[in-house]
């Protein structure tokens, strides 16, 4: 893949991705407002602490979210163009769409299921301040394992395909990714801050809004770049127009 191509599938990663954000963002607005206003609510109910806003909570969940999103799918659209690079005709005969939709749910999975299983998403009132810096580096080493977890069982299962059948080699590949990943889960250590008086439906809306979000990304994102890419590397030839005179064979 020449470096014109690249280039070309890069700028198409990162418009699918400023696209597949703006659903995000929808999902985001739909489902995850509600919690999180919801969220803000009960620490105001519960705290005799009240500290002025550095930004207001208007524009935070407008301007200030849209623009997180937006750049947010932006940039992992690149950097998801850049693998598919190098993903495609390398993980099996696949062309291009299905290697768009392949490459998007192992992101999907690698990047945020994974280390969301483990440290899942908590609404703005859970937490305790002091330990935003264990929780945050926690969570980035979990991410950072499980994607090259993910990476050294796609080796893996390339490696036995040979020997065992590509049926075999990704069954073995994918048990060993779920056993490395078990294995981190139960060395890493856990962090469970929610207060007691939480309210359990909350929590749970809030967490199921959040993996919305991600998913309504990188599906969106996945379908998006592969018809983008397919038309790129696949071009239909162009057709004659109605009525226009065909040359008669020499």
């Amino acid at each position: 893949m020449n470096s014109a191509t690249v280039r070309n599938l890069l700028v198409r990663g990162m418009l699918a991705g400023l696209a597949a954000g703006v659903l995000a963002l929808v999902v985001a607005y739909l489902l995850g407002e509600p919690s999180v206003n919801s969220a803000i609510s009960f620490e105001d109910a519960h705290s005799h602490e009240h500290e002025m806003e550095v930004v207001s909570r208007s524009l935070q969940s407008t301007a200030g979210l849209a623009t997180g999103v937006l750049v947010y799918g932006v940039a992992f659209g690149g950097i998801a163009a850049l693998a598919f690079c190098f993903a495609l005709g390398r993980v099996g005969r696949f062309g291009p769409r299905a290697t768009a939709l392949l490459l998007s749910g192992c992101a999907l999975l690698a990047v945020y299921v994974v280390p969301f299983l483990k440290y899942p998403a908590n609404p703005p009132s859970v937490g305790d301040p002091d330990t935003i810096g264990q929780r945050t580096t926690l969570y980035f080493l979990m991410m950072l394992l499980s994607v090259l977890l993910a990476i050294g069982a796609t080796l893996l299962g390339k490696r036995l395909a040979p020997r065992l059948g590509t049926w075999w080699a990704t069954v073995v590949a994918v048990a060993a990714f779920a056993v490395a990943v078990g294995l981190a889960y139960a060395f890493l250590p856990v962090i469970n801050e929610v207060p007691k008086d939480f309210p359990a439906a909350l929590l749970w809306r809030f967490r199921l809004g959040a993996l919305a979000i991600q998913t309504a990304l990188w599906g969106a994102f996945g379908l998006l770049f592969g018809e983008l890419a397919e038309r790129l590397l696949h071009p239909r030839p162009a057709t004659a127009a109605p009525g226009a005179a065909v040359p008669a064979p020499q």
